[in-house]
């Protein structure tokens, strides 16, 4: 891979993961409850470290023409310590909350589009690593974020009477 084109895909996925977080604070912003208003900034905040890891990526391979190796790669906290049955009710009575989580999962299918295609392009085995990493993540959050949506839904469509028994 070309410098050029290596450090294009780092700058978009860097844009990428700060759409992301501001998307999220903004939501965290607008929440009127604090269990949903914490889930939002967690998702902001892991986006943070995607930034910190990718622009720390980017430096090194402008530096030095190289991925480094990440060691400590692990995935985000969303499911243990906040998206608990209670965050996801509330959620499901706002109706702000439950627009930024369908936007929320179209951003996120974005990112796993760009860093799975980036991983399985990638020739450099730090760099396959490292978008395979963020994909998972990424994936993540958009399993937590479906199944909100999942939930939503189910709850629209009972309240409507769209169920036939």
């Amino acid at each position: 891979m070309t410098e050029n084109s290596a450090l294009d895909i780092l700058k978009h996925a860097i844009l990428l993961e700060k759409r992301g977080k501001s998307f999220y604070r903004t939501a965290a912003n607008q929440s009127t409850n604090s269990d949903v208003k914490a889930f939002f900034e967690t998702m902001a905040t892991e986006e943070v470290q995607h930034v910190k890891i990718l622009s720390d990526q980017f430096k090194a391979f402008k530096e030095t023409g190289k991925f480094k190796p990440a060691d400590t790669l692990e995935t985000g906290t969303i499911s243990k310590n906040v998206l608990t049955p209670e965050v996801k009710a509330r959620i499901a009575a706002a109706d702000f909350e439950a627009a930024a989580i369908s936007a929320a999962m179209l951003m996120e299918e974005r990112a796993i589009s760009l860093y799975a295609k980036r991983g399985n392009d990638a020739q450099d085995p730090e760099e396959k690593k490292l978008y395979q990493w963020l994909a998972d993540w990424e994936k993540e959050h958009l399993t937590f974020l479906a199944a909100i949506d999942a939930e939503l839904k189910e709850r629209i469509w009972n309240d409507s009477g769209f169920w036939p028994f």
